[in-house]
């Protein structure tokens, strides 16, 4: 049987990767999000938080949605303003909404992980972070071994900031990157030197963070092979822990920045993959393990010994080397997972303000699991970070045979199988090298809420 722990990923030919290039969620939960319900409101994300088990480690997520500038590619729910007196009421009010949740809030209450996401954090100026971590340390204290991270912004963020950012405590940074390319940067309105980028990473080291992360895009405007491959040259020269390689969906209806993108610059779809490839052969051949999807780490990394360990998890920041936790979130837009229920906070800062000044909690949206939910749940995240299953371990977890439970979705599977994207045993189901990069479609087989729905098609593709 294939091991995925003992072997790197294989690349598929064009025409298997065309054939499987199908729209998939990206999982970072199951239930995905376009099945929260409106009907799921504040009163129900507090009985989650009242409930949780006593030692479920916990973790947090913040949203800074300000952006000193708009970049044309994204997506996120962001606020584009230079007007700090916005950022300063922000705060307040996470500190407020951090109380309201402190008060509900059942076990374990010191935070294991903590992630600041955006926007762009560091949007903040260095007395705003101090402030921000006053307000939610005050409520939620960090442990001693913690993964403490934040999505860091180079343009926003020279190396005085990062001193500050390792004074209040951050030990980990997501450094957003996207291309090295002038041309590129300039398409997409992110004008970023290689110069500014290596300042932030040295100061970074210099002030003992343990890991940094490097975001890149491919897909973007003006981008071609040759661009890329010079852009590789410089991010294995800066050599950051871990890489995420995004695939750029233009979804222009969608997102009006992205409506500044010419459609004549952007690379053809078969330019496009072999990117993707060429970027896959080129990190993995110098030190890097294909974690899954897009993400990739040194093989030093924890986050490579977690997957080799059978240890890595998957929420909504993405792959994690914590075990199982309750994840409180906290700001706009913000979802958080806690004891089987996901709670999401509104898009709009009037809607989200309103609420928490009010002293209720924000929720305006989420979803309950039900018994069916958590056990497909385990199977697709096990699928998603592991390559692997083990029938017998659901079976004892969850009291089920597995073929008789999963007997449509192994059918499905075998049309995988004919074409060595995964391998079906009496015992298990692998996912081939070949099969790694198709890893969300071989997850979705799993998903019950789209096997007779054509709401994937909303999803991006694999490639």
């Amino acid at each position: 049987m294939i091991d995925p722990n003992k072997t790197g990923v294989e690349l598929p030919s064009i025409d298997l990767l065309q054939k499987f290039d199908v729209p998939a969620p990206r999982y970072t939960s199951y239930p995905t999000a376009d099945r929260f319900v409106k009907t799921f409101g504040p009163e129900d994300y507090e009985k989650a938080l009242a409930s949780r088990h006593p030692e479920t480690p916990l973790s947090l997520y913040v949203h800074v949605p300000f952006c000193n500038d708009v970049c044309f590619y994204c997506g996120c729910n962001k606020i584009v303003t230079r007007d700090h007196s916005k950022s300063r009421e922000y705060l307040e009010t996470i500190g407020q909404e951090a109380r309201l949740v402190k008060e509900r809030l059942s076990g374990i209450q010191t935070v294991s992980q903590l992630h600041f996401g955006g926007g762009s954090p560091t949007f903040l100026d260095n007395d705003e972070i101090v402030r921000m971590m006053e307000l939610i340390t005050e409520h939620f204290p960090l442990e001693a071994d913690g993964e403490f991270s934040m999505e860091v912004d180079p343009r926003s963020c020279p190396p005085e900031k990062v001193e500050q950012l390792a004074k209040v405590g951050l030990n980990r940074m997501s450094c957003g990157v996207q291309d090295f390319n002038a041309d590129v940067q300039k398409a997409v309105n992110r004008i970023q030197p290689f110069e500014m980028t290596r300042e932030t990473m040295q100061a970074a080291r210099e002030n003992g963070f343990k890991s940094i992360n490097m975001n890149l895009i491919y897909g973007l405007p003006k981008q071609t092979r040759a661009t890329f491959e010079k852009t590789l040259d410089q991010v294995l020269e800066l050599s950051p822990d871990r890489i995420a390689l995004y695939h750029y969906a233009h979804l222009p209806h969608h997102f009006p920045p992205q409506r500044r993108i010419l459609d004549a610059d952007l690379p053809p779809t078969l330019e496009k993959v072999h990117i993707m490839m060429d970027a896959i052969t080129r990190l993995t051949s110098s030190g890097y393990r294909y974690i899954g999807m897009d993400h990739f780490a040194k093989v030093t990394d924890e986050l490579a010994i977690a997957q080799q360990e059978g240890k890595l998890q998957r929420n909504f920041q993405g792959y994690s080397t914590r075990p199982d936790c309750d994840m409180v979130a906290l700001g706009v837009s913000a979802i958080s997972n806690v004891n089987g229920h996901y709670a999401c906070n509104p898009r709009d800062l009037p809607a989200y303000y309103e609420a928490i000044h009010a002293g209720r909690l924000a929720t305006n949206r989420g979803y309950a699991w039900s018994a069916e939910d958590r056990l497909r749940h385990a199977v697709i995240m096990t699928i998603m970070c592991q390559f692997k299953l083990e029938k017998a371990e659901i079976e004892e977890r969850f009291g089920i045979n597995f073929d008789t439970t999963f007997a449509y979705e192994l059918r499905k599977l075998q049309n995988y199988q004919k074409v060595g994207l995964v391998e079906l045993t009496p015992e298990a189901i692998v996912v081939s090298p070949k099969g790694k990069i198709f890893v969300r479609a071989v997850a979705m087989q799993f998903d019950r809420y789209l096997r007779e729905s054509d709401r994937a098609g909303g999803y991006s593709k694999i490639a």
